[in-house]
């Protein structure tokens, strides 16, 4: 999986706990964005700032896994299409 920080973005405080429990390949947003399965993180003021892109649906499931397991909450979770190009959005509960 890759990953990229938005620029101007402010991480979130968990943001630490991201990088310790997921493994990820720093990218450019691009490349992020290229991948078949998008995550969006958003920060505590609410901006997407991170993004986390997965080739595999096992490896979108178990980055969802790890971020569910985090604490964090996935706003589209009963959406049936992906939103904004996202198809999980994740955020503090």
């Amino acid at each position: 999986m890759k990953t990229t920080l938005l620029d101007g973005m402010p991480p979130a405080k968990f943001d630490k706990h991201i990088i310790g429990n997921l493994l990820l390949t720093v990218a450019t947003p691009d490349e992020v964005r290229k991948e078949k399965m998008l995550i969006g993180v958003r920060n505590e003021e609410g901006d997407i700032y991170r993004l986390i892109g997965a080739t595999k649906v096992n490896s979108f499931n178990n980055a969802s896994e790890e971020l569910e397991d985090l604490g964090l909450v996935d706003e589209l979770q009963h959406a049936e299409e992906p939103q904004d190009g996202f198809d999980a959005i994740f955020r503090e509960a």
